[in-house]
């Protein structure tokens, strides 16, 4: 969500910070700002609206060679250039940006309000600001003046504070991701490894509880009691760099027809073709796990528990033992019991999610052991679980994922694999599927080379109230998966069912013409569907069916689009793709801001 950078060193530090604030964009803000230090004075200049915009009020040159630069995603107050970062303390001399929320900050503000200090935002994050500066007042160092405002607040922070006494930045974290890069005689600090990977590849990942004094030369970690704790200075991956668009449109556009390269990355060197499994070496589980594990638990948010309810079905498919995908957000709130068997798997995109970091220590709490099944290497949830498997789908620049999720089910698809062989399903069922996940990339390409009519479904859907999406079995996560689409990009409200719900309430909605999206490929479960077809036309809906090339079911749709056909278990990963172009071109056809649809984040860090 929000976006921190920062720098100390020997550059002019300005066009380092908004560089690094443009490549936090992909995360989502609604407005920006930066604070910059001369050695004498501190300026700020913030606003509200995007980098660009912040780019018309910025002077051409600073001579300063520190700096904290912030985007902000509205939680507390408004979007106003007020409540915009970095905040600074009543007399100036403590400017903070923040990323997290402050549970207790109405007692607090009250108390300095109280005092005489006059606020001037409505934010949670200008009251650590204050705080930090009655500390200092009171003749607190500025480790200490930190240290001792952190003791009195609740919630979740990363912060970055620079003062206008002292050569140097403090960074603390709590629930909200922050990394420093280590240069020659420079130090960078980021809220995502993304911004520093055209600075430097070594770097320092804060653990909650981390506050770091960094300096132009130095990184001291400490405990919030002062106690020092060792840096390990880990080496970024190459592929972490950010991703350039290139000849394409959008980002959304690129990573879209990236997806049979990335999906060849998830499943490269991870299936055993000769023995017919998964082997996914990363997860660490001994055959007795596997063996011994009562059932399998999957946790996620938005496209990842769409990822993950695919999982579970495959997992029972393949391994016939019960699965399970909850809402990470609800998971850790309805007190869980957990099976310390158990097989528990966090899917995240970002591996920041803040929900689903809740719900593994909620689990690892209770004696549960938790897999990680995410994209970003040495992110939060990939060090929390120490163990799992990266889906390697590369850097997503667009918030709407894509890539993501297809590696998401790849990476599932292998390690049901890998669970079902070792429990009842056969080397030649086994060996089948692997045959077809590696063909999975060419079929992949193979419907890029011929989309289909998909500005025909658009047709149908730019102008609609509302838009019904409907699937059986393992497509009914994908019809989910394709309307979250629609609507994250073209604000268009859509509700996604098992086809067999729709008669259930659902049905209500459709009147002459309108939009309902079927996917419907050649599995057990298509005659059904088509039922649920002809109820939906009886009322006067159009249908916009996916299809498997060659199906007579294909007359069915008012716009029919065919996709190759490969095992009915694999059908997830190439049935999503016409979901997503049409949920992209349909967005482009409206004029939105497909890379960055409004109130949205790529990364969700706060609860």
């Amino acid at each position: 969500m929000c976006g921190i950078f920062g720098y100390i060193g020997h550059q002019s530090s300005l066009p380092i910070l908004v560089e690094g604030l443009r490549r936090l964009e992909y995360r989502g803000y609604d407005s920006t700002g930066v604070g910059l230090h001369d050695g004498e004075t501190i300026n700020v200049h913030k606003t509200v609206g995007k980098v660009n915009n912040l780019k018309q009020v910025l002077p051409k040159e600073a001579n300063a060679t520190m700096g904290i630069a912030h985007t902000r995603w509205a939680t507390h107050g408004g979007v106003t250039q007020e409540n915009t970062h970095p905040h600074a303390s009543y007399d100036g001399k403590v400017l903070l940006v923040h990323n997290g929320i402050i549970e207790n900050y109405r007692p607090l503000r009250a108390k300095l309000i109280s005092k005489g200090i006059e606020l001037q935002s409505e934010t949670d994050s200008e009251v650590l600001a204050h705080m930090i500066g009655l500390e200092l007042e009171n003749g607190a160092s500025p480790q200490d003046s930190v240290r001792n405002m952190l003791k009195r607040v609740r919630g979740t922070w990363g912060i970055c504070v620079m003062f206008l006494d002292h050569d140097l930045l403090l960074c603390a974290r709590n629930g909200s991701p922050l990394i420093i890069g280590q240069g020659d005689g420079e130090m960078f600090v980021s809220s995502d490894p993304h911004p520093l990977t055209s600075h430097t590849q070594r770097v320092v990942y804060l653990e909650d509880g981390d506050m770091a004094t960094v300096t132009r030369t130095s990184i001291k970690v400490a405990s919030k009691q002062g106690r020092s704790i060792q840096t390990n200075v880990q080496t970024l991956e190459d592929s972490w760099a950010e991703s350039e668009l290139g000849d394409a449109p959008h980002y959304m556009f690129k990573e879209i027809y990236e997806q049979p390269d990335a999906l060849r990355h998830c499943i490269t060197g991870r299936v055993d073709r000769e023995m017919g499994t998964g082997r996914l070496g990363g997860m660490r589980l001994a055959h007795s796990t596997l063996v011994q594990a009562p059932h399998v638990r999957l946790l996620g948010c938005g496209t990842a528990a769409f990822a993950a309810e695919i999982g579970q079905m495959l997992i029972e498919k393949m391994a016939r033992i019960p699965a399970v995908t909850h809402i990470a957000s609800e998971y850790r709130n309805n007190d869980p019991i957990i099976n310390t068997k158990a097989i528990y798997l966090a899917v995240s995109q970002s591996g920041e999610t803040a929900d689903t970091i809740s719900a593994i220590k909620e689990i690892k709490l209770k004696g549960g052991q938790v897999f990680g099944v995410v994209n970003v290497v040495g992110s939060t949830i990939a060090r929390l679980c120490g163990q799992g498997v990266y889906i390697h789908s590369g850097p997503e620049q667009s918030v709407a994922s894509t890539k993501a999720f297809t590696n998401m089910v790849g990476a599932l698809t292998v390690f049901s694999m890998q669970l079902g062989r070792s429990r009842n399903m056969s080397k030649e069922q086994g060996r089948e599927l692997i045959q077809q996940l590696q063909q999975a990339p060419h079929l992949m390409e193979a419907y890029f080379e011929d989309v289909g009519p998909i500005d025909e479904a658009v047709d149908l859907l730019a102008n609609a109230k509302s838009v019904l999406y409907l699937g059986r079995g393992l497509s009914a996560p994908v019809a989910k998966e394709g309307a979250l689409k629609l609507m994250e990009l073209a604000y268009i409200p859509c509700l996604a069912y098992p086809a067999g719900e729709m008669k259930h309430g659902p049905m209500a909605l459709l009147e002459e013409g309108s939009p309902v999206v079927v996917v419907a490929p050649s599995d057990h479960l298509k005659e059904k569907t088509l039922l649920a077809i002809h109820e939906c036309k009886a009322r006067g809906a159009k249908i916009i069916l996916i299809h498997e090339k060659g199906d007579a079911i294909a007359e069915e749709g008012d716009v029919s689009i065919a996709i190759p056909k490969i095992h009915p278990w694999l059908t997830p990963l190439l049935t999503v793709l016409p979901l997503q172009l049409m949920a992209y071109r349909t967005a482009v056809r409206l004029g939105k801001d497909v890379d960055r649809p409004r109130n949205l984040a790529k990364s969700v860090t706060v609860e």
